[in-house]
């Protein structure tokens, strides 16, 4: 059964726009998830609200990172054998991923509950939000190994060839989530507590529609056998989904230190401690929106290129290469000329804009923070290229070079420059190698 034949014979550019479009929708649409909740609690709880919501925000990142290591693994697999013409394992690899999606939600959970607040203050909590961090984080926890399966499936139907029926079942979750935030917030007055709730129904019943996609899918059925554990089927699906852990495990790292570092460098500041860490939150749920376009874009490719490649049609592959880098450079120069030029138009979404110190301070730190974007997402796409042409050990180290430079950038320049020295940390151009390893 190999409905993919056309991913070999038909425009590259077609296939792109296909592929890649709805999967921009469905990455962006999954952080509609927590960013209409900034939204949503920055009007009607508070900057402190977003503090609070931005504390559990590493651990669902974490999460997110290990639903990609099993379905960005599994899809790249999957990929490249119908392009080989091996697809007689494919179900089980796919069986294999979910199980390990599912378990390693359960592990996290448990960490989470077990560890409580103690985990909480040590990645940013402050004395002044740790309640309504805990109020959010016990909520959204609970879901967490259904959430992060849904997302593994994701990444496994696109590459089966429907990318809209990812979009539709992530777009089904954030309606719910967005019309049941306000009601929760306001109407029935629970804070963050209701914008949580409203989450996880969303996710829930995202959820149920990816489930029931196993029973409609193109090149694989799967069935009871398909969930036998498998060590040896499972290994290929790690190795390849290296770079996307890789990825997110980065921004937990990224978040964490500087969380830490904004409230201690805050404290100094005329600022306080939780007006940075307010900041911080929203500017990165704006630079995640500008990195999962370009992530889509890569990632919408990923079943055309492991296909295309599987099938030793390496013209296609560098036609499909190329056509990836402009695209994201596109964004990359759009996004930055939208951010140096309205920031407050973006900062004004989330709330508190009536508070001037904290107003004043995110612009600033935002025009910062995203100016050379561009380079990170040409980075993060070159990463997610090798990573579809089956090369896990040349993307590993790509996804997190600007990361891990970052980092420590984070711990020096603000020793000099105060607490806006965290956000001067991501401007020096230290992605400039990104696009030789897939030259």
């Amino acid at each position: 059964m190999n409905d993919s034949a056309y991913l070999g014979t038909k425009r590259v550019g077609v296939l792109l726009r296909k592929f890649a479009v709805p999967c921009i929708f469905s990455l962006i649409i999954s952080c509609l998830y927590n960013i209409v909740d900034q939204i949503f609690v920055g009007n009607g709880v508070g900057y402190l609200g977003n503090a609070a919501t931005g504390v559990i925000f590493p651990i669902t990142v974490v999460g997110w990172g290990l639903s990609l290591f099993f379905g960005d693994g599994a899809a790249a697999s999957l990929s490249m054998s119908l392009g080989e013409n091996k697809s007689e394992h494919i179900h089980r690899s796919v069986g294999n991923a979910i199980l390990g999606s599912f378990f390693s939600g359960v592990v996290v959970v448990v960490i989470a509950y077990l560890w409580g607040d103690g985990l909480l203050r040590m990645i940013g909590a402050t004395d002044a939000n740790i309640q309504m961090a805990h109020d959010y984080g016990v909520i959204i926890f609970a879901m967490m190994p259904l959430a992060m399966t849904q997302n593994t499936l994701a990444s496994i139907i696109r590459a089966d060839g429907s990318p809209k029926y990812a979009m539709a079942a992530m777009l089904t979750g954030a309606v719910i989530n967005i019309i049941g935030d306000p009601v929760a917030i306001f109407a029935l007055d629970m804070g963050v507590r209701g914008a949580a709730w409203a989450t996880i129904l969303g996710q829930f019943v995202s959820f149920l529609i990816c489930a029931a996609y196993l029973l409609r899918s193109k090149t694989f059925r799967v069935g009871k056998g398909s969930f036998k554990p498998s060590l040896t089927l499972l290994k290929p699906v790690m190795a390849l989904g290296t770079s996307s852990l890789l990825t997110q495990l980065s921004i937990v790292v990224i978040t964490v230190v500087n969380n830490v570092l904004l409230v201690r460098y805050g404290a100094l500041s005329a600022y306080g401690e939780d007006v940075p860490l307010a900041a911080f939150v929203v500017i990165m749920k704006l630079f995640q929106i500008v990195l999962n376009i370009a992530i889509g874009i890569a990632a919408g490719a990923q079943p055309i290129v492991g296909y295309n490649y599987g099938a030793r049609k390496y013209d296609r592959v560098r036609a499909l290469f190329k056509l990836m880098i402009q695209w994201t450079a596109i964004v990359g120069l759009v996004c930055t000329a939208l951010v140096e030029v309205i920031p407050g138009v973006f900062i004004r979404m989330f709330g508190s804009a009536n508070d001037q110190s904290y107003f004043n301070f995110a612009i600033l730190c935002l025009r910062i923070y995203l100016s050379l974007i561009l380079f990170t997402c040409v980075q993060k796409v070159c990463a997610i290229f090798l990573q579809s042409i089956g090369k896990a050990k040349a993307a590993a180290p790509l996804s997190v070079l600007r990361d891990l430079l970052l980092i420590g950038f984070s711990l020096v320049i603000p020793m000099a420059h105060g607490v806006t020295g965290i956000f001067w940390a991501a401007r020096p151009p230290i992605s400039w190698r990104c696009s030789s390893p897939a030259g």
